[in-house]
């Protein structure tokens, strides 16, 4: 397994940071915090690449707040000088990481994402006749931190990136605590061990996909004839029948023991293709797709709030036609064109 080296000077020129603030500040622009880092961006960059050439580089503190939507989940949003260090590093390791990935995982990759993953679905609905689904429980707070180390080593070996690497996940904020108990743990060991990284991170996004590529190769490897695609912690296998499935469950059960990780048992369940299976706020089956009914619930109660803010003078016109458009592109993408005529004439955005 090849080991890339001499990665480090990629990260901490000066053109690699700029190239990084730009990035970084793709719809942020009007920010705050944006407009005061830009303000000073030439001085602002030096500071950075003095503090990375001499090792001195600390992240900032974490903005947290919850989101409700669909479910609970905390975001930990990180100082703007520590996302623009963010975007050098996952510049230059994500490729690196990338490479050795199976194609079928979708989550955080360049031309991949969740309209090619529906489409890959759909395709082996087509083929196959159940759907084994199977879905991680917890899986950003149980990411244990020495084992993604670990990990990140297996491709990357310039000392200085790897530095930089841990010391962004070291200053993880605490996330929810999780704590389980795995063959060969002790009375101690699920509190000594540090786990959970933040959702909101880029970093976090990168490691946390790669953190399953050994599943997903064992998967592909050992049962090639099997449909299967990942979604971030989302598995899928496809096959003919239900027995295989289940048997394929229990080695991916013992495999990501492994790494300190189990499933939801609610979740993981055989789907018969035929009936329709969720995926990704969609039903999907093998000749349509449909628009999750929960999914049109709590959009058409967005829309309701942004005509009542529109009425009262909170909002733009320009933002609710920006919210409008990436609906539609969301739902574009199933047997909606009804759905979309039906909802859109029943809510109306007028000045009161």
């Amino acid at each position: 397994m090849k080991r890339h080296g001499n990665l480090f000077d990629s990260i901490c020129s000066f053109p690699a940071l700029l190239a990084a603030s730009h990035r970084a500040r793709r719809g942020k622009r009007f920010k705050k915090s944006t407009a005061r880092f830009e303000f000073n961006l030439e001085r602002e960059l030096i500071k950075i690449q003095k503090e990375l050439v001499e090792k001195s580089y600390r992240p900032g503190k974490y903005r947290e707040f919850y989101i409700y939507e669909p479910k609970p989940r905390k975001i930990s949003a990180a100082p703007y000088r520590d996302r623009v260090v963010q975007h050098a590093l996952c510049h230059v390791i994500e490729p690196i990481l990338d490479r050795s990935m199976i194609f079928d995982t979708y989550a955080c990759r360049v031309g991949k994402g969740t309209h090619k993953a529906v489409d890959r679905f759909t395709k082996f609905s087509r083929k196959f006749r159940y759907a084994l689904k199977c879905d991680i429980r917890k899986y950003f707070p149980s990411i244990d931190h020495e084992i993604l180390k670990s990990e990140i080593r297996r491709k990357i070996k310039c000392p200085k990136t790897l530095w930089l690497s841990e010391l962004i996940l070291d200053s993880s904020n605490a996330q929810e605590e999780v704590t389980r108990y795995f063959p060969a743990d002790d009375l101690f060991a699920p509190f000594q061990r540090r786990k959970g990284i933040p959702i909101g991170n880029l970093t976090s996004q990168i490691f946390a996909n790669y953190f399953l590529n050994e599943v997903d190769h064992f998967i592909k490897e050992k049962f090639p004839r099997f449909g299967y695609l990942r979604y971030m912690d989302d598995l899928t296998l496809f096959w003919h029948e239900k027995r295989p499935l289940w048997e394929v469950l229990e080695e991916i059960e013992g495999l990501l023991q492994k790494d300190r990780l189990i499933l939801k048992p609610a979740k993981s369940m055989a789907y018969p293709v035929v009936k329709g299976v969720d995926y990704l706020g969609y039903k999907i089956f093998p000749d349509h797709r449909r628009v999750r009914y929960e999914n049109v619930v709590r959009y058409k109660r967005r829309l309701k709030k942004m005509s009542v803010q529109y009425r009262q003078g909170k909002i733009a016109l320009k933002d609710i036609n920006a919210s409008v458009q990436s609906w539609i592109g969301h739902v574009g993408n199933a047997d909606s064109w009804r759905l979309r005529e039906n909802l859109f004439q029943s809510i109306s955005f007028q000045r009161g």
